[in-house]
């Protein structure tokens, strides 16, 4: 249940941006970028039951095999993950921005390992408790309120070793794009894990075909801003290059999006239901099509004119719309992508 600040930050949540492209400036930017938290947590108190509906419990993109299921690729996408930072039985791991909690149950599943999810937002943190309680990894899952940017104030320094330099690990999928700068909270990452170890995270960044100068790119930046409560979108460039002045050793990075798949990362916000490739996923593809999206869209209009709902339910309902046309044309356009892999390792003294 959402108490009153929650119904606050939903209510107050579109007034970060200017609507209108041509009247928005660094001042907006500014004040989405000084005003982080609120920004972030207005839109998922408004957001979070609106993604479980239409997408999952794990909140991100993933690739798409022919033939291969919802559920599976996006298990994938969270294995890879986990594969490539190296992870074994017994470790403990930060998660980053957990949310209601999937990959990180998904992730202890598979590599039986210990995880700490961190979340700033309160009524995703009751969901994901829940959820794990139900799924029987209470024991090995956790989680804890905080903010990312002050990792350090939370943990400690070098509290994520779990029983030795090579062994430490943190992650973060498609969380980090909501801080107010990748330095700060790259740097908060880099002070709580252990000399020695690896931190891994699926980014969402403007590519190298971006050009901030274009008025039709600026128009999409902006409509992905505020369709997915990001203070400011950034480049891949920069992504890499906040990562290393930080301290943090780039061990191997790509964008996954780049590959040649024959269904696209982006073809559920499509809506286009031939390429569903379950009949599970039909119906979950259907429910965020051009027809369910405007169904939903209305049932949340009523539903918030009556009092079921927070006021400003519908307004997160029309951003997440949204949302979804730009994140399918800059897709498209092949400049943006949710999920540049960056593998990194804060160095270890003992080692030189």
């Amino acid at each position: 249940m959402l108490d009153g600040r929650e119904r606050d930050r939903i209510a107050n949540y579109t007034k970060f941006w200017n609507k209108d492209i041509s009247k928005e400036d660094e001042t907006h930017t500014e004040n989405r970028v000084g005003s982080y938290a609120d920004v972030v947590n207005g839109y998922y108190d408004g957001a979070t039951e609106l993604y479980e509906y239409g997408w999952s419990e794990s909140f991100h993109f993933c690739r798409f095999y022919k033939g291969e299921a919802f559920a599976a690729a996006l298990a994938r996408h969270e294995h890879y993950l986990a594969a490539q930072m190296g992870l074994k039985p017994g470790m403990r791991v930060l998660d980053v921005g957990c949310g209601v909690g999937g990959p990180a149950r998904a992730i202890a599943r598979f590599a039986d390992v210990e995880i700490v999810g961190i979340n700033n937002n309160e009524f995703q943190l009751q969901r994901a408790r829940r959820y794990t309680k139900k799924a029987g990894l209470d024991g090995q899952v956790t989680f804890v309120r905080g903010d990312f940017m002050k990792l350090e104030e939370q943990f400690g320094k070098n509290y994520f070793d779990a029983g030795g330099s090579d062994s430490a690990r943190e992650y973060a999928i498609e969380a980090t794009c909501h801080a107010p700068t990748w330095e700060g909270v790259y740097g908060e990452i880099f002070k709580v894990l252990k000399p020695g170890g690896v931190f891994g995270v699926y980014e969402w960044c403007m590519t190298d075909k971006w050009d901030p100068a274009a008025p039709s790119h600026a128009a999409l930046q902006h409509q992905i801003e505020l369709g997915n409560g990001i203070p400011e979108m950034r480049s891949l460039v920069r992504a890499r290059e906040a990562l290393e002045a930080v301290g943090f050793q780039l061990e191997h990075d790509e964008d996954l999006a780049e590959r040649l798949d024959t269904v696209p990362w982006f073809y559920p916000l499509e809506g286009d239901v031939s390429k569903a490739q379950t009949f599970w996923d039909y119906l979950t593809v259907l429910r965020i099509s051009p027809l369910g999206k405007f169904l939903t869209h209305n049932t949340v209009w009523v539903l918030e004119r009556l009092g079921f709902v927070p006021k400003g339910t519908h307004d997160v309902g029309e951003a997440l719309r949204i949302a979804a046309i730009s994140l399918v044309r800059g897709g498209q356009l092949k400049i943006f992508t949710p999920m540049y892999l960056m593998i990194s390792r804060k160095p270890n003294p003992e080692t030189y």
